[in-house]
């Protein structure tokens, strides 16, 4: 029996949102988002991602409102990416899984979340221990941890490796010759 392409059948939150961001790489774009990635090519260099799965998954996104697409640029005309407020919301689940992916395969941390206002390491669900309140999105300071590359090929990845808050947009700088 051939797999459905879709979840239609199952009466189940987790099944509508598989819906959405259950493809591969969705995770991942929607992850670079709140990184503040926003320009396609960033996205595509950063994930190595085919043209036109990036294309797709930007296009799902975009329509289920989970990213907004907004024109920086009109000769020639450029669009960037910008995380909604829905999209934001996907952020406890991508810590959860980066979370249980440093736990179970990570031999140094790749990245440290921090709470921007006290320089606290987040706790395994988001929360600040020493304030003892959930950090919102945008105070979330991101940090390289020892287990990232010290010099990294691609230049959003070079750009990640300076402390820098979720959503704020990445600045890239040109290739090392």
């Amino acid at each position: 029996m051939a797999l459905g392409k879709d979840y239609t059948q199952q009466e189940c939150s987790i099944a509508r949102a598989l819906e959405v961001v259950g493809e591969r790489w969705t995770l991942l774009v929607v992850r670079d988002a709140l990184y503040g990635v926003r320009r396609y090519n960033d996205f595509l260099v950063h994930l190595g991602i085919p043209r036109a799965v990036l294309a797709s998954r930007l296009q799902t996104l975009t329509a289920e409102g989970v990213l907004e697409k907004r024109r920086y640029q009109e000769s020639p005309p450029r669009d960037e990416y910008v995380v909604t407020d829905r999209g934001i919301a996907l952020w406890p689940a991508l810590r959860a899984l980066s979370t249980w992916g440093r736990d179970n395969y990570d031999v140094a941390p790749l990245r440290i979340f921090r709470h921007a206002g006290c320089g606290t390491e987040l706790g395994q669900y988001g929360e600040c221990p020493a304030c003892g309140v959930p950090v919102p999105v945008p105070d979330v300071e991101m940090l390289p941890g020892p287990g990232l590359a010290p010099d990294p090929a691609d230049p959003v990845s070079r750009a990640l490796l300076q402390p820098k808050r979720l959503l704020q947009p990445v600045v890239t700088e040109p290739a090392k010759d």
